[in-house]
């Protein structure tokens, strides 16, 4: 499937600015089963730009830097891209959670995808243990990792509630746990947190998700939105397999990786600093478009 993307971020200040410097993670990764064919960022004012480095995580990062006064920041990030990734079917041949937590362990690889970076807690997703006992359910280490990884999946996204106004950015993933509500951060850093600590490495993945309108009406625009959720090390022979526990399917055709971490600290699409007093309203608008096979 061919993509168009398109992903406005406005900063408004109640007074001007003087100087900003910002991260922005915005431009897709190279990933299996995904390909980047363009990718334009145009930014108003102009403001100098350069690569940086991924301090963690896997990510496309670019360094921003506004040093006039501005009163609105406008950041747009447009790409095109082709995704062809086949939907994971669970086999009596999977290996096992406990195969895949001993593979992990004894994983030497200490590059930025190697299953060992994702083992630990991250500044963002303790290891719970009322988390850990409830997912621990579905997470019998005998199970195929297909199979447990894809009904965990399913067990949030029937158990929980999606509530836009339960939970911000920073909320603790046992907080929206115990409301068993909140947004695909909440239960992508639910699922991670209990996959770690059974010992699984799961990574935090932020991208997009082609939306379908209802039947009958059109495509919105500027109504889609940036998504989270769940990649599990599966092994050397599955690599890492995704599943979206906030709609309870597997990561496949209509999902697109911007960036992949620890968690959302890691891979937040941007970050920074701006010097400057009084409030600021931030919106967002995004668009993904079906451009056909």
């Amino acid at each position: 499937m061919h993509y168009a993307i398109r992903h406005i971020t406005r900063f408004d200040y109640a007074k001007q600015v003087s100087f900003a410097r910002c991260n922005l993670r915005l431009k897709p990764i190279l990933w299996s089963g995904q390909t980047l064919e363009s990718y334009d960022l145009t930014i108003t004012p102009a403001g100098a730009t350069w690569p940086a480095r991924a301090q963690a995580g896997l990510a496309n990062v670019t360094r921003l830097v506004i040093d006039s006064p501005a009163k609105s920041l406008v950041i747009t990030s447009t790409a095109r891209m082709t995704v062809d990734r086949p939907i994971p079917v669970p086999s009596p041949g999977d290996p096992t959670l406990a195969e895949i937590a001993r593979l992990a362990r004894a994983s030497r690889d200490m590059g930025p995808a190697s299953p060992a970076a994702y083992l630990f807690p991250s500044p963002r997703i303790a290891l719970d243990p009322v988390i850990a006992a409830w997912c621990a359910q579905e997470l019998d280490p005998a199970r195929g990792c297909l199979e447990a990884a894809f009904a965990l999946a399913r067990r949030i996204q029937t158990e929980f509630d999606f509530d836009s106004a339960a939970t911000l950015v920073d909320t603790p993933p046992r907080e929206a746990f115990d409301a068993k509500r909140g947004v695909c951060q909440d239960f992508a850093q639910i699922m991670i947190s209990g996959l770690r600590a059974a010992g699984l490495p799961a990574a935090y993945a932020s991208g997009y998700l082609r939306t379908l309108p209802p039947p009958g009406q059109s495509r919105l625009v500027g109504a889609d939105a940036t998504h989270a959720w769940v990649l599990l090390w599966c092994g050397e022979t599955l690599g890492w397999v995704g599943v979206d526990p906030t709609n309870g399917i597997w990561m496949a055709r209509d999902h697109i990786i911007m960036a992949i971490g620890r968690d959302y600290a890691d891979i937040a699409p941007i970050d920074g600093v701006v010097l400057g007093s009084g409030a600021q309203k931030l919106s967002v608008s995004v668009d993904v478009e079906p451009l056909g096979e």
